[in-house]
């Protein structure tokens, strides 16, 4: 497999595991790291292969968008890294695998997104779930797209505006996640799905998987397109430049609305 800075990428029979390797940065997604998923993931949807395992180290699964990377940015800049993440986002939608997301621990906005847009997720019972963007200045709108199309309308309004994190559990009881599970049985469980999801024709399955998701992409395709540009424009206010800043210069924020 190719060598990555802020990836480990190995095969394991018919699975290729990629594990986000950015501990540091809480494995937030900056441009070369969504990169390198970018270019992971379409290389494992080229392989024989028939699952993917998306899983990360350190203490949080991922954080969301590295707001070092956004805040250097201008709207322009914006756009190009957010058109970049749902690229990726529907990359994962369209391989012939079966993808699912390993989540030991914390994955909020972005990361959250990150999860669901994997065709399974089992989870950790000590991990949680957030937009938080809620109640900071940078809203959450294109990570909200795709937990909408899990959670439902109510849910998705209770994640997004209040900005809280779930617990592991909740979110399976909402359809965010498949299932939470013991922290010491996750790869346990990540392996039985996994197992369970990819028997059966690999072309049967590929297409089966990209049909599935052709029904659900009509509304997402616009939900991203409006989704998009807003996050794009709403990263120039002075609400989101002071929370970056804020988490940037490790203070609180003093918001000016």
């Amino acid at each position: 497999m190719s060598e990555y800075q802020h990836l480990l990428v190995k095969q394991d029979g018919d699975t290729i595991r990629i594990t986000m390797n950015r501990p540091q940065r809480r494995n937030s997604l900056s441009a070369d790291h969504l990169g390198e998923l970018h270019e992971a993931f379409s290389a494992a949807g080229r392989t024989d292969a028939t699952g993917i395992v998306l899983g990360a180290e350190g203490p949080v699964f991922c954080s969301g968008h590295d707001f070092a990377d956004v805040a250097a940015r201008d709207l322009a800049g914006v756009r190009e890294l957010l058109q970049q993440c749902t690229a990726l986002m529907r990359l994962i939608q369209t391989l012939p695998q079966v993808v699912i997301a390993r989540v030991h621990a914390l994955a909020t906005a972005a990361g959250c997104q990150l999860v669901a847009s994997c065709d399974l997720a089992v989870v950790a019972e000590s991990a949680g779930f957030a937009l938080p963007g809620g109640k900071g200045g940078w809203f959450c709108h294109t990570p909200a797209v795709p937990v909408a199309r899990s959670v439902g309308r109510k849910r998705l309004m209770e994640l997004a505006l209040t900005g809280d994190v779930i617990d592991a559990r909740t979110a399976a009881d909402w359809g965010l996640v498949n299932y939470a599970v013991p922290d010491a049985e996750l790869d346990k469980h990540v392996d039985d799905l996994l197992t369970r999801a990819t028997r059966g024709s690999k072309l049967g399955k590929a297409i089966g998987k990209q049909t599935l998701y052709a029904q659900l992409d009509r509304p997402e395709a616009d939900g991203y397109a409006i989704a998009l540009e807003v996050m794009a424009s709403a990263s120039q206010t002075a609400g989101a430049r002071e929370g970056m800043t804020a988490f940037l210069e490790k203070r609180r924020p003093v918001w000016p609305d």
